[in-house]
């Protein structure tokens, strides 16, 4: 029988299972549980149904059908769900785990505003987890899909989210497609930069296979710009994507950064995540220090974090210049390390990192700061309080302060522009860049930004390759 408005806005949100901290900081495991199916169901009927022009869908980047996949799943439809689910998103086990859904298809859900608080509206990610799980364990013989080939070739540069949304989107559409990926094994940000405990890698190699099922080519330890031109590549593809990412570190520019013992996140979570350097029968080398100051407030810095812990830091300290209320990283992110042992040092700046005489890293010299008044972000300005400093005790850092664009592409091919910050210019409507023909989209355009947000850019970009070829033929 179906559910009246009111009779959904009484049921009970439904609370994500996780590990308890005491045991998932002894592995490196999945922390959330993901929802049973009766879960699933539950949750998926508080969704009120608000229809094509629903909040949630104008909100998501990639205009996933939201009220359509729930509608399925309050009635146990689960294939029909995954199906108008994947229709719009190729990776929902990946977005359904990494995606900020709080500030993004659930922050103006109807059904939260009626409650007056976002954090009751419907759990979407959480059904949207579900259903890409559900997929994967329960749905062993895949349909065979027939796609009609349009005889156009496009090179895709990059396997990260961008590449894979838009190798996935044109693939589909009928574009012999080939990606490139510089290192050995697809995913690009979500295989190095995103641990284990967030995502597993299993998610991202399913979801890879899945594309590969639809006909897309990947290559790997393949370096575009080095293996390959882009002269090269230009002759060979009828158009080009270029989602090559952020994968450059920032770095503070203080004294001591070239200790021993310091580490860029960047560099830190790609020997653990990617190279496998958390299993001590692992090749790969990495230092597991007692006392762990992690530098930063974003995602990335709480990935660290959690990493050290999970490496058996006795202690580890998140050093950021402004309040908690500031942090970038989410919510939820931010609790679960809490639970785990992470130690906030709010309001603090480093300023030196100091070691001994042979070199290695024995502490960071930080200054109290205050806040002023805000600044180009919005946020409050912190100002160093005189006369303030002290050292927090350190044998490692990591510097977590953000990533740059990659360079490679921008160095080896000049005639495509990019501005001060080395990102490259293209129009966000399309993904053209000043070169025909040559589309971006993702991180090496918009700098470090959310997965999700890489990948409505690609589907955006992918959509303008179909309709430049489709021109260009008719012409």
């Amino acid at each position: 029988m179906e559910l009246t408005k009111k009779e959904r806005i009484k049921l009970p949100q439904q609370e994500m299972p996780t590990q308890s901290a005491s045991e998932r900081i002894k592995n490196i495991e999945e922390v959330p549980l993901g929802y049973t199916p009766e879960m699933a169901i539950a949750e998926a009927k508080r969704c009120l149904q608000c229809g094509p022009n629903a909040p949630c869908i104008k909100d998501c980047p990639v205009g996933i059908n939201i009220p359509g996949f729930m509608a399925e799943v309050a009635k146990g439809n689960f294939a029909e769900g995954v199906k108008i689910l994947k229709s719009s998103n190729l990776l929902p086990g990946v977005c359904g785990r990494v995606c900020p859904q709080e500030i993004q298809c659930q922050k103006n859900c109807t059904l939260g505003k009626i409650l007056k608080d976002p954090s009751k509206s419907v759990s979407i990610g959480n059904v949207e987890r579900f259903l890409a799980d559900w997929e994967r364990e329960n749905v062993k013989e895949q349909e065979e899909i027939n796609i009609t080939s349009n005889g156009k070739k496009v090179g895709v540069v990059g396997s990260g989210p961008a590449g894979l949304t838009a190798a996935g989107e044109l693939a589909r559409t009928g574009y012999e497609v080939h990606v490139y990926e510089a290192l050995h094994s697809p995913g690009g940000v979500l295989a190095y930069g995103i641990p284990e405990f967030r995502l597993p890698k299993v998610i991202v190699r399913d979801e890879v296979k899945n594309l590969e099922r639809i006909g897309v080519n990947f290559h790997y330890n393949f370096v575009v710009g080095k293996t390959m031109t882009m002269e090269e590549m230009i002759e060979q593809y009828d158009a080009i994507f270029v989602g090559s990412g952020a994968g450059l570190p920032s770095f503070l520019g203080i004294p001591g950064e070239n200790l021993l013992g310091t580490y860029s996140a960047n560099e830190y979570l790609t020997r653990c995540n990617l190279m496998k350097a958390f299993d001590e029968n692992s090749s790969t080398p990495i230092l597991r220090g007692d006392k762990v100051v992690v530098v930063g407030g974003g995602n990335v810095a709480m990935d660290s974090a959690r990493t050290a812990l999970r490496l058996g830091a006795k202690e580890v300290k998140l050093v950021y210049r402004r309040s908690e209320a500031e942090l970038p990283a989410r919510a939820e992110e931010l609790e679960h390390a809490k639970e785990e042992g992470l130690r906030l040092c709010l309001l603090e700046n480093p300023v030196e990192i100091i070691g001994d005489e042979k070199g290695w890293v024995t502490g960071v010299r930080v200054v109290k700061m205050k806040l002023g008044e805000p600044d180009a972000s919005g946020r409050r300005r912190p100002i160093p309080i005189e006369g303030s400093e002290f050292v927090e005790d350190a044998d490692i850092v990591v510097i977590a302060i953000g990533n740059s664009p990659n360079p490679l592409i921008p160095a080896s091919y000049p005639a495509i522009e990019t501005n001060r910050w080395g990102c490259i210019v293209a129009d966000e409507a399309t993904g053209k860049t000043s070169v025909e023909g040559i589309f971006a989209a993702g991180d090496i355009v918009l700098g470090a930004a959310t997965v999700i947000k890489a990948m409505g850019y690609a589907k955006d970009a992918a959509k303008s390759i179909d309709a430049y070829l489709k021109e260009k033929t008719d012409n």
